[in-house]
């Protein structure tokens, strides 16, 4: 029989976990985070931050490359690829040791270890092989979600990696195939391609990017073009194949064509981690390995919540962050607004950035939208000029009629700090 009794049991101590753990704390509510590995999740240890410290140093080598620019020269310039690593990886453990200090501080219990549900109210967790239950009235599922493996891309995590191994590889490899072009895969494209990688991307859609506007997706991959990077849509993975090098089957208009590479990085998106959780026995209900819930995160069983990337997507740390807020204040009665969904921004950190939130041109015609467009280049803009970053634009989407705010689009410089001012 479990001793210890919670207002709030939380599984999983990531972006949406962990925020929910705070809030829950600071509304006097008695709550334990339970996290089988680092504090912040994938987020702060194996996605968000540490991709953005890899990306300021390929930013900071960028920069170095067109020194003249600017008016400075030097002679044998060295990028030493595993110091960005270990840069990223300092950054990590720092960020994950602050989240330890939150929760002292808002009085948020936590422990490491494995966790199930194993009745209504009763959770059980394995930390080291010492098995404890604790009772909750309200358990939040948080646990995230991990890169999505197809049958015809054998990973192996050394050659045919994920978006964690492209974190710490030892040295930027010589030629390198990335299989999708969402947020991931673009990302690690601009990256590599600044230490000298020569880059293949393959996607499967017509577009870099393919959730955004196509307008804003096509400027992008001029520059990515212009800067080396081979981009292959509507293009197909027929087979990976490892070996000394790996070798790479696609099709598309043009035939079944093969290409080499040293590593292949699959970046096709995600899948809820739902498994060993107790909840098949306690009949909470699933959909394509996310959790089903309603407008303030429950799941059709009383009692247990769903938040973050196993909450289905958009998969985005902010939007995990927001959840665990709505969902604790609901639990505390306080009658938040639900997250609205429509108006949610998202981010992509390569160079040109690239920020957008609400409807895309091509949503709002199939919608049937009677709209206005505004454009506003960069390279009229003073402070782009400025910076030497006059790539890209800001795209605006009314509503004809009423001139609501539909959509806004950027690509450029500084394009994910100003998306919040939209």
């Amino acid at each position: 029989m479990a001793e210890k009794q919670y207002d709030v049991v939380i599984i999983g101590g990531g972006p949406g976990g962990y925020v929910a753990g705070i809030r829950a704390g600071q509304l006097g509510l008695k709550t334990l985070v339970v996290e089988k590995d680092k504090l912040g999740g994938v987020c702060l240890n194996w996605g968000c931050i540490p991709t953005k410290a890899l990306i300021k140093n390929a930013e900071v080598l960028t920069t170095f490359k067109h020194a003249e620019d600017f008016g400075f020269s030097y002679d044998n310039l060295k990028a030493d690829f595993s110091k960005a690593v270990k840069r990223s990886r300092d950054i990590s453990a720092k960020s994950s040791k602050g989240i330890e200090f939150l929760f002292k501080k808002n009085k948020v219990e936590h422990v490491y270890a494995t966790a199930k549900i194993v009745a209504k109210g009763v959770v059980e967790y394995d930390a080291a092989g010492k098995k404890e239950r604790v009772n909750a009235k309200h358990i939040i599922v948080s646990t995230g979600a991990r890169p999505r493996i197809l049958p015809n891309i054998p990973v192996d995590y050394k050659q045919i990696i994920t978006s964690s191994e492209a974190m710490v590889l030892p040295e930027a490899p010589k030629r390198m195939v990335i299989i999708g072009s969402g947020a991931i895969g673009s990302e690690f494209a601009y990256i590599y391609n600044a230490y000298g990688t020569k880059v293949t991307i393959i996607e499967m859609l017509d577009s870099l990017l393919p959730i955004e506007d196509r307008e804003i997706t096509k400027v992008l991959r001029r520059n990515f073009e212009k800067s080396g990077i081979e981009v292959l849509t509507e293009t197909k993975v027929e087979s990976v194949t490892p070996g000394k090098e790996a070798t790479v089957k696609y099709s598309n208009k043009d035939g079944v064509k093969e290409i080499k590479a040293d590593i292949v990085l699959s970046a096709i998106g995600v899948q809820g981690n739902i498994e060993n959780l107790g909840l098949e026995a306690l009949g909470v209900k699933t959909e394509k390995s996310f959790i089903k819930v309603d407008k303030h995160l429950k799941t059709n069983i009383d009692g247990i919540y769903a938040i973050g990337d196993v909450a289905g997507p958009p998969c985005l740390a902010h939007k995990a962050s927001h959840e665990g807020i709505v969902c604790v204040e609901a639990i505390a009665g306080k009658h938040p607004h639900a997250v609205d969904y429509e108006n949610i921004p998202g981010c992509t950190y390569c160079q040109p950035q690239v920020a957008s939130v609400g409807m895309t041109e091509e949503k709002a015609r199939a919608a049937g939208k009677e709209i206005k467009v505004g454009r506003y280049p960069f390279r009229s803009h003073g402070k782009a000029l400025a910076l030497n970053e006059t790539e890209g634009m800001v795209k605006l989407i009314f509503d004809a009629k009423y001139g609501e705010l539909l959509g806004a689009h950027i690509i450029g410089p500084e394009a994910t700090e100003m998306i919040a001012e939209l």
